[in-house]
């Protein structure tokens, strides 16, 4: 070899370029020849073109060139000295190395050609070559090799393409598939599979009815047979589709799938637009959303505690029972049944059991009637039912009478025996009304008429029962008078770090001074009032005897504390409500921190996000939230992190419960864990005894209120118990302004 010719150890750029640069932008050549003249002729030759290019002179050289690098192409000299042309070209066989072969050289006879021919050589050049001869085949070896890869490439990312497109088709969340125009399937995805259990080789070549619905099946042919070549091709429908099962049929046995399919016809190009080839079809399986309206739809028609229909469902039944007897010529009967000694059953016992005593009531209840009557929960403790089809009142006296005695046997709450009846009213069609509220309202008045004359019993209404109603009527204007008059007052329970033993705030709780009935409880006379519509302006009160309040106690130099008063949900819905109490704090001058809101869990699911929209704005003002009676609602602890609340109180209801100092109450503990994880104040209400007490200190709750501390008080009196635990230096100076602040 001369100098020009670069011997293959020294040729190290050639050697070390990558393989996927030379493969790609220079092919890569290695040239094979004993005879250094001629290597170093072809070397020139082919140097000036865009070609990497390794010498070898021997066959063990060209052996470990062809190992260690990938050449595109291989000019061979048939004859070297330690091995053939031939050899060589067996060796790259063996190890598949992809490489075209030019073989040259000047042997006359004809088998050395066949020889590398059948060994896969892309030509055979005799020597001596022209030069053109040379340049030309190399070109045309290189070429065809480019023209392979490219070839190989485009149907690697045609693979590639065709994976990923079957891929994403068959983890598609939707069954998609294809029908031609007898209406067979054609194509279908494994998320068919998946959903209705029938594998692609059980559907291909199946018409579509196999999977539809029996009652859909007339829906289905309108869609999938109609052709339609204009702009609406898309056509839209639901159809419910059988699922494999184990029965015969193998529909909807166990699985019932509703699915919206999305059919859109697929036309040949080379045909008439009017040449309708198939269906292409998405089916998008809804059932839980279907399932979902149907529970939406289910509850806005039933109480959510009793499952019985509520007070919408039980005027519709009702207007068609009226409409039935007006055709008919018949009677029926509307009943009120409210339960006796409920409230007294609740406020001991505690909201939860209340409910339990709700649900066995309405299941009793129920037991009596006949097929066709209805029993709905019309709010709180009263129930309605409607008695289509009478023969005479006596059939609505058994049923009352059956009610009755049912409700006669004691109720097991948990180890509580509990004795409650009933007070019935009974109104008939159309003798006491024609209409659905003329019936209800004359019913409500029987049913008032029997708690009149000592509950536990049953009255049809008649004319005279009026008077009642004339009676509630007054009692709303005595309510109304009140106002007027100054008869309401604020009593406060405080409440007690017993750490401390200090009072840190009280809870604000209504009076009546009612001039014949002496002092009334909140509990006597609010229910009352949300019902008649004056719970807007005795909460107005309310809010300015709170702040009034206040304002003697800043006004005597006593001691800050925070004031906490239990908001309606009538007034939290009232929309000018955070105005008012804005106006209320600025009118005054007292400062939002001292004002705490108290909301029931109930609150939280009425209007759960307009309800954190206006509570965002108290906090914003400075007022804060608690919870009270926690725990006894039907909130969800999905929307509790997202009310601002500050403060939980856990309802007297579970403190109740604690009777042993060193027991397991398992919903105190998880309230204290909820407001604990959230980093909220904890208050227990209605503590009465050192155990209860005790026992909450110990698993981390340290504020309490209850009567074993305080009952609530006067504002005076409150005043009072604030001045024993203030200094001694301050008694002194607060006592005159504040005897004064009372005398005046």
């Amino acid at each position: 070899m001369n100098a020009q010719t670069p011997h293959p150890a020294t040729d190290a750029t050639s050697v070390s370029a990558p393989v996927s640069t030379a493969s790609e932008f220079c092919p890569r050549l290695l040239l094979v020849d004993d005879e250094p003249r001629l290597l170093s002729s072809l070397y020139e030759l082919l140097r000036d073109r865009d070609y990497h290019l390794v010498t070898a002179t021997c066959g063990s050289e060209a052996l470990a060139q062809l190992t260690k690098v990938k050449f595109d192409l291989v000019l061979l000299d048939l004859r070297l000295p330690d091995m053939s042309g031939h050899e060589i070209m067996d060796f790259m066989n063996g190890r598949g190395i992809d490489s075209d072969v030019i073989v040259m050289s000047g042997d006359v006879g004809i088998e050395a050609a066949i020889g590398a021919l059948k060994r896969g050589a892309y030509d055979y050049l005799r020597k001596p070559y022209s030069r053109e001869e040379l340049l030309k085949t190399v070109e045309n070896a290189l070429a065809q090799r480019r023209l392979a890869v490219d070839n190989e490439r485009i149907a690697q990312r045609l693979e590639t393409s065709e994976r990923m497109y079957r891929s994403l088709v068959d983890s598609s969340p939707d069954i998609i598939y294809t029908l031609n125009q007898e209406g067979q399937f054609t194509f279908v995805n494994d998320r068919a599979y998946q959903l209705l259990g029938f594998t692609r080789e059980e559907l291909l070549g199946k018409h579509y009815s196999v999977l539809i619905h029996d009652e859909d099946l007339e829906r289905a042919r309108y869609v999938f047979n109609e052709r339609r070549v204009d702009e609406r091709t898309s056509r839209h429908v639901e159809l419910r589709l059988k699922c494999k099962g184990n029965g015969i049929e193998r529909t909807f046995s166990n699985t019932l799938l509703t699915m919206p399919m999305n059919a859109i016809g697929v036309h040949l190009p080379e045909q008439s637009a009017q040449a309708h080839y198939g269906i292409y079809g998405v089916a998008r399986d809804i059932t839980d959303r279907k399932r979902a309206e149907e529970v939406i739809s289910y509850q806005a028609y039933h109480d959510i505690l009793t499952d019985l229909p509520n007070r919408m469902l039980f005027k519709d039944r009702l207007g068609l029972a009226v409409i039935q007897a007006k055709r008919k010529l018949t009677e029926l009967a509307v009943m009120f049944v409210d339960l006796d000694r409920f409230k007294l059953v609740n406020d001991t016992l505690g909201h939860v059991k209340g409910d339990e005593l709700l649900q066995q009531a309405a299941l009793r209840l129920k037991e009596c009637l006949r097929k066709g009557d209805t029993l709905a929960r019309q709010g709180g403790d009263e129930f309605t039912i409607v008695l289509p089809e009478l023969r005479d009142r006596t059939d609505a006296k058994v049923i009352a009478e059956k009610f009755l005695e049912s409700l006669q046997k004691p109720f097991d709450l948990d180890g509580h025996q509990v004795h409650i009846s009933a007070s019935i009213g009974i109104a008939v069609y159309p003798s006491d009304g024609e209409s659905i509220d003329e019936l209800l309202r004359h019913a409500d008045i029987a049913m008032y008429q029997v708690k009149a004359l000592g509950k536990n019993g049953h009255s049809f209404y008649h004319n005279s029962m009026l008077d009642m109603s004339h009676q509630k009527i007054a009692l709303e204007q005595a309510l109304r008078r009140a106002l007027e008059q100054n008869e309401l007052e604020m009593y406060y329970q405080p409440q007690i770090d017993v750490a401390t033993g200090r009072i840190i705030g009280a809870e604000g709780l209504m009076r009546w001074n009612h001039p014949q009935r002496g002092l009334l409880s909140a509990g006597e006379f609010l229910p009352f009032a949300e019902e008649n519509g004056l719970m807007l302006p005795i909460s107005d009160w309310m809010l300015g005897a709170l702040c009034r309040d206040l304002l003697q106690w800043n006004a005597a130099g006593g001691e800050a504390i925070r004031l906490s008063l239990n908001l309606s949900p009538q007034y939290l819905d009232r929309g000018d409500f955070f105005e008012k109490m804005r106006g209320a704090l600025t009118r005054y001058g007292i400062s939002p921190a001292q004002i705490e809101v108290e909301i029931t869990e109930n609150i939280c699911i009425r209007n759960p996000l307009y309800a954190i929209e206006q509570l965002n704005k108290l906090c914003q003002l400075g007022v804060s939230v608690a919870i009270d009676d926690f725990g006894t609602g039907y909130s969800s602890l999905s929307y509790l992190h997202r009310f601002p609340i500050h403060t939980i109180k856990i309802d007297q209801s579970f403190v109740k419960e604690i009777h042993d100092e060193q027991g397991h109450y398992p919903v105190i503990l998880a309230i204290i864990s909820i407001a604990r994880g959230l980093g909220l104040h904890l208050v227990a209400e209605g503590v009465e005894t050192e155990i209860q007490a005790r026992y909450l200190q110990a698993n981390g709750c340290s504020t309490m209120q209850g009567y074993l501390y305080h009952r609530p008080i006067s504002l005076t009196s409150f005043i009072g118990v604030l001045q024993q635990q203030a200094p001694e230096h301050l008694r002194t100076e607060l006592a005159p302004p504040v005897l004064a602040a009372f005398q005046a």
